[in-house]
């Protein structure tokens, strides 16, 4: 997969990420197991940062898919920069995209993920609202 960059225009959020020292693996780079807890941590810093509180209440998103490339690995004493948006959208479906560089600017690993947007209270699945969508653009 080339390197992910989002669309021109595009609205994405953006985090520092510093390993703690449990996140390497015996080969002394961090294990992909946090890499894909990254990916669902800043997705969902963003949903909170972009949704108002009753919307966070009403609604939640489940994992169905993850594809994650892993290019660079990162070492102790580094830190990544994540930045993660939105892509396209069906239904109660929309796609996220997450990158995360070194701090030379390589790309670490970066992820195309599909999420499903539930009702909190019956826990089905439910039809991103234009808002959603708009709010996330």
């Amino acid at each position: 997969m080339t390197p992910l960059e989002p669309p021109a225009g595009q609205q994405v959020f953006a985090q520092a990420i510093t390993p703690a020292p449990g996140d390497f693996d015996e080969n002394g780079h961090v294990n992909n197991v946090v890499y894909v807890r990254w990916i669902q941590d800043i997705a969902t810093a963003h949903w909170r940062s972009r949704t108002p509180d009753e919307a966070q209440r009403a609604w939640a998103w489940v994992l169905l898919r993850h594809e994650i490339d892993y290019r660079r690995p990162l070492l102790p004493g580094e830190t990544a920069q994540a930045r993660t948006w939105v892509g396209a959208h069906k239904g109660p479906r929309f796609i996220r995209y997450v990158r995360i560089d070194g701090p030379d600017g390589e790309v670490c690993a970066q992820a195309a993920s599909e999420w499903c947007l539930i009702d909190a209270a019956t826990r089905r699945p439910t039809r991103v609202p234009a808002w959603m969508v708009e709010q996330f653009k």
